[in-house]
């Protein structure tokens, strides 16, 4: 049976990131049309439906290249997402040990230690100076 599978799915697309993500957020959306069943749930099954239907489409796919292509598109905006949620988590870890400026011209987001009074900041990308008080 495992052979056959196997043999089935060999030169399909299968299972990536983007479609495990569409799976959660159907889920989610199942749940959200049982709870509310009375008011939108009605208009809910239909996405649900149709959102099942691109997933399994989407694991069938012969297309590899397209479906490798949306997947790392899909990758791509997940990581600035992320990204953006950790560079903000650390920032909220260093706030007690130090100060953060952005540059007046290039916009890059500077460190400097708290505790200095006003200092002079020079960007390290552009080489713009201002001046700050840590």
């Amino acid at each position: 049976m495992k052979e056959r599978m196997a043999r089935f799915m060999a030169g399909r697309n299968g299972n990536d990131q983007l479609n495990l993500f569409l799976l959660v957020v159907d889920i989610v959306l199942l749940l959200l049309a049982g709870i509310f069943a009375n008011s939108i749930g009605k208009y809910i099954y239909p996405l649900v439906f149709l959102l099942l239907i691109y997933i399994y489409f989407r694991m069938f796919s012969r297309n590899v290249y397209k479906r490798r292509e949306e997947n790392g598109k899909f990758i791509r905006q997940k990581l600035k997402v992320t990204g953006y949620l950790h560079m903000r988590h650390e920032r909220w870890i260093q706030r007690h040990d130090y100060k953060f400026f952005t540059c007046p011209s290039c916009k890059t987001t500077l460190r400097v230690p708290r505790g200095h009074g006003r200092i002079k900041i020079v960007c390290r990308k552009c080489g713009t100076s201002f001046e700050g008080k840590s």
